[in-house]
C-alpha cells in the first residue's frame, strides 16, 4: 500500500458501528458531506456551501463521486493514512454512503464535534486556553 502510516480507525463495512451517522448518511448524504467537506476545508468552505453542491451533483452521479472522491483523499492525505487514490475512487464510486460514513467516523474519532463545524471546533480547542501577561519581576534597576 502506498500512502500514509496510519490506518483508518474504522472500516469501510463499519457502519454499524455509529448508527447515527449511518441514518444522517442514508437520508441526508449532502449534510454529511457538507460537514466531511467544512472540518477538511479548516472553514475556507461551509457546510451548507458544499452540501448544496454535492446535492446539485446527485443528479449526476458520476460528477457527485468524482467530488466525494477528492475530499476522500484530502482527508487520507491530510491525517497520513494509508491508501491511495485509486482505492478513494473506487470507495466514492462503488460504496458512497460507506465511505461517507467511514470519513465522518475518522474524523469524529479525531475529536471533532461534527455538527460543530470548524469554527465550533476551533472554539471548543482553545475554551481552556487564556492569553494572560508575562510576569514582570521587579522593578527596573541599573
Amino acid at each position: 500500500m502506498s500512502g500514509g502510516d496510519s490506518r483508518w480507525s474504522s472500516g469501510l463495512c463499519g457502519c454499524c458501528s455509529d448508527c447515527g451517522t449511518c441514518c444522517l448518511t442514508m437520508w441526508c448524504p449532502c449534510v454529511t458531506f457538507g460537514r466531511i467537506a467544512e472540518i477538511v476545508d479548516r472553514g475556507t468552505t461551509s457546510c451548507c456551501a458544499q452540501g448544496t453542491i454535492f446535492c446539485i451533483l446527485g443528479g449526476f452521479s458520476y460528477f457527485v463521486s468524482c467530488f466525494a472522491c477528492i475530499y476522500r483523499t484530502k482527508l487520507r492525505n491530510e491525517y497520513n493514512i494509508r491508501g491511495n487514490q485509486a482505492g478513494d475512487c473506487l470507495a466514492s464510486f462503488f460504496c458512497p454512503h460507506m465511505a461517507l460514513c467511514q470519513e465522518y467516523r475518522e474524523l469524529k474519532a479525531r475529536g471533532f464535534d461534527m455538527s460543530a463545524g470548524w469554527q465550533g471546533n476551533v472554539e471548543m480547542q482553545t475554551m481552556g486556553v487564556k492569553t494572560v501577561a508575562p510576569a514582570v519581576h521587579g522593578g527596573m534597576s541599573r
